[in-house]
């Protein structure tokens, strides 16, 4: 019963839970990515779009697969390297659950599909908490990445020197 709720009701579901995730952006950022629906213009906001997609269409078959996988990971590599905590970031999953509550609060009320929504929701929390994981793994690979960049930038300025003190002693060989 809340499946067949679920997807009778997808478009309006998907729509407010994009526009509650475009609520943890700045307003202009926000306003820019609503509008503009050009994946080269607008590659963060179209990508949100067709993740959150994927993920609610698997929650709703009851799969949480590669597909999921990939999607979260498409999702979390954006807003691992925004200015998002932990908490921020991977807090869009829960959104869903808002989303779905405002859209279907009619629907809710009865026993029957109280049951099936609380059995849903702890599919979205079992997605937050795999959402959880692909973040941290994402902050690692930045965190490396990072690391990686001081060192060659250390490895650089010591051949620099090395050059200018090899440079200096040949000018003083010479002036010998």
């Amino acid at each position: 019963m809340i499946q067949d709720l679920l997807k009778k009701n997808k478009a309006a579901i998907l729509e407010r839970w994009f526009h509650l995730i475009l609520e943890t952006y700045p307003a202009n950022t926000a306003a820019m990515m609503r509008k503009d629906k050009n994946q080269f213009t607008n590659p963060v906001g179209t990508t949100l779009s067709r993740e959150i997609e994927v993920l609610f269409k698997n929650l709703c078959e009851g799969s949480q697969n590669e597909k999921c996988q990939s999607s979260l990971d498409s999702i979390l590599k954006i807003r691992s390297v925004q200015d998002f905590s932990p908490s921020k970031a991977v807090g869009f999953i829960f959104l869903l659950k808002r989303a779905i509550g405002e859209t279907l609060k009619n629907e809710m009320c009865k026993g029957a599909v109280m049951d099936e929504w609380l059995e849903f929701q702890s599919k979205i929390d079992d997605l937050a908490l795999q959402a959880f994981d692909i973040y941290m793994d994402c902050r690692e690979k930045i965190c490396e990445i990072r690391v990686n960049q001081a060192k060659t930038e250390k490895e650089m300025a010591f051949r620099m020197m090395e050059r200018m003190t090899t440079s200096k002693e040949k000018k003083q060989k010479g002036e010998d």
